[in-house]
């Protein structure tokens, strides 16, 4: 479970901002770089990322993680579960409150 927390958290940062280098995708998530590099390649070789070259780079040296429609699929699948999850503890948490008024 802690794995598709870690590809969903990538997907939805490289969702926001493809253009980002892994050490500040590394950063904003809070993860070590071999920890990012681990996911990249876990979500590329699923097909739900691909990598592009900046087109106007003249170095063809940097590139950007593109969310392929896979990708965008498992992604809305990897939100839809994180939001039962927390509508289940939620509930959880609720009844324990209610318990505690009685």
């Amino acid at each position: 479970m802690k794995k598709n927390q870690d590809h969903f958290e990538v997907l939805r940062k490289i969702n926001s901002n493809p253009e980002a280098t892994q050490r500040k995708l590394a950063s904003e998530l809070n993860f070590s770089l071999g920890k990012l590099n681990y996911c990249l390649k876990a979500l590329k070789a699923k097909g739900l990322i691909k990598l592009q070259n900046f087109k106007r780079n003249p170095k063809k040296m940097q590139y950007f993680y593109v969310l392929t429609a896979k990708g965008i699929s498992e992604k809305t699948n990897l939100t839809i579960k994180f939001m039962k999850r927390k509508m289940k503890e939620y509930d959880e948490l609720r009844k324990e409150i209610d318990l505690k008024k009685e």
